[in-house]
C-alpha cells in the first residue's frame, strides 16, 4: 500500500470544526461564479432563467478504494444568498487520488428549488432530474434547449483522481455562523 497517498488523502479531508463563515462562503461563491461565467458562457445564459443556483466553490475529494468528499456553498436566488449548504459524499470502488473542484447546480423550476429547500437532505440521484453539463453539451445548450430539472456545471478542477465506483452524496442546509 502506498502510505504517502493515504497520508495525502487524510491531510486533504477538511475538519468539520473549521467550517467557513457566511462571509467567507459568499466571497468564495462570488469568485467561483465569476470564473464559471468566464469559462462557460452557457452557464451565464442559464443563470438568466434559473430560479436558483447552488454553488459549491471548492469540494475536496480523495480516496484509495474507499473515498470521500466535502464542500460548503450557498444557494443564490436572484442575486441574494438564501441559504448555506454542505455536500458530503462517500464512494467505494477502483479509485485513487485527491482533487478539488467546484460545481454549481442550476434549478430551472420552482418545484425543483422547493424540493431542495424542503427536503431534510437532498441526495443526488433521488429527487429532481440532474443533467451534467460537459463541454460538448455546453456548446449547444441555450435557454430554449434547457428543459426542466437541475443542470450541473463542474469547474476549477485541480489534482489527480481516477476511479470507477459507486458514490452516494447528500446535500444538507447548514447555519455557519451559529
Amino acid at each position: 500500500m502506498q502510505w504517502g497517498l493515504v497520508i495525502a488523502v487524510l491531510l486533504t479531508v477538511p475538519q468539520l470544526s473549521l467550517a467557513a463563515t457566511t462571509v467567507e462562503i459568499n466571497r468564495d461563491v462570488d469568485i467561483a461564479l465569476n470564473k464559471l461565467y468566464q469559462t462557460t458562457p452557457a452557464a451565464r445564459k442559464m443563470a438568466n432563467i434559473a430560479k436558483g443556483i447552488l454553488v459549491f466553490p471548492s469540494i475536496i475529494k480523495g480516496g484509495f478504494i474507499i473515498g470521500g468528499q466535502y464542500g460548503e456553498g450557498a444557494l443564490r436566488v436572484g442575486s441574494k444568498t438564501s441559504g448555506y449548504y454542505r455536500t458530503v459524499a462517500a464512494s467505494y470502488g477502483l479509485q485513487a487520488g485527491a482533487q478539488s473542484f467546484g460545481y454549481a447546480l442550476f434549478f430551472l423550476t420552482d418545484a425543483d428549488l422547493r424540493y431542495l429547500k424542503s427536503s431534510a437532505g437532498w441526495e443526488i440521484g433521488i429527487g429532481p432530474t440532474i443533467v451534467v453539463v460537459d463541454e460538448g453539451i455546453a456548446r449547444s445548450l441555450s435557454t430554449t434547449t434547457a428543459k426542466s430539472g437541475v443542470y450541473a456545471f463542474f469547474f476549477n478542477q485541480k489534482g489527480l483522481m481516477a476511479g470507477l465506483g459507486i458514490q452516494g452524496s447528500k446535500i444538507t442546509q447548514i447555519y455557519p455562523d451559529n
